[in-house]
């Protein structure tokens, strides 16, 4: 099976193209370093020409409103172009619980790029993961201020990049879901728990302090973005990740 794996080259997509390979599958890896721009659509006809699957892992490079523009165009660029080569399965990465929070702009252009892609002609599946452990530094710094960290007590459910990455190589490699797998790690925490966690593992001299008015995820309504009932529950706990 041969599948174009847009944004191939960053976290997760370079994992599934390393995992789709020593699978058997020829995985090509895609992004704006190999001459694809899919904002501009340059390269992207070339890039899924021939593919049996497109997975389309890109991200926006900012998590304000211009997000919304990101995804409507890279989507519509991304479907487009499929349409034209006769791909019979496209799968993109999202969000657990995306859904369920519209008050932060990057979420409400997670949505517009799922439906897009529910309401195009091609055959498709959804991953939605929880939020990835390598994220937890970057969402230390977010509301960091000297040597305090302000995080709201909201529900987490940390799951590593490697085990998103094993999901969306099966995932693409089967037959396209038509829906949504819903995935996760094993544990939750709340937010300023795990920043604590993390920053006694590092031995970071930092104190997190409780705000639940503080950072992106304040923006977050009770456990919205933990696994639903139906979620394929991941291995590698926090804890062990961190050691």
């Amino acid at each position: 099976m041969k599948l174009a794996v847009i944004g191939g080259t960053g976290l997760i997509g370079s994992q599934v193209v390393k995992k789709l390979n020593a699978a058997g599958h020829e995985a090509v890896p895609h992004s704006l370093s190999t001459g694809v721009d899919i904002i501009e659509g340059q390269g992207l006809e070339e890039a899924v020409a021939g593919a049996d699957v497109v997975i389309n892992l890109t991200n926006s490079p900012t998590f304000d409103a211009a997000s919304l523009d990101f995804f409507r165009t890279s989507m519509e660029n991304i479907l487009t172009a499929s349409a034209k080569a006769h791909v019979g399965h496209v799968v993109i990465l999202s969000i657990v619980g995306v859904d369920q929070v519209p008050d932060l702009d990057y979420y409400r252009a997670k949505v517009l790029q799922e439906d897009m892609l529910k309401a195009g002609t091609i055959p498709y599946s959804i991953v939605r993961a929880t939020q990835f452990m390598e994220f937890m530094d970057a969402t230390l710094a977010m509301t960091t201020e000297g040597d305090t960290v302000r995080l709201p007590r909201t529900p987490i459910q940390p799951i590593a990049a490697d085990d998103v990455s094993s999901a969306v190589a099966e995932v693409a490699a089967g037959s396209p879901l038509n829906g949504v797998l819903n995935i996760a790690g094993p544990d939750v925490y709340p937010l300023d728990e795990l920043g604590r966690i993390t920053i006694t593992a590092k031995g970071d001299g930092r104190n997190v302090v409780t705000d639940d008015d503080a950072g992106m995820f304040a923006a977050v309504p009770g456990d919205v973005i933990v696994a639903p009932k139906d979620a394929r529950i991941a291995a590698t706990r926090y804890t062990d990740w961190l050691s």
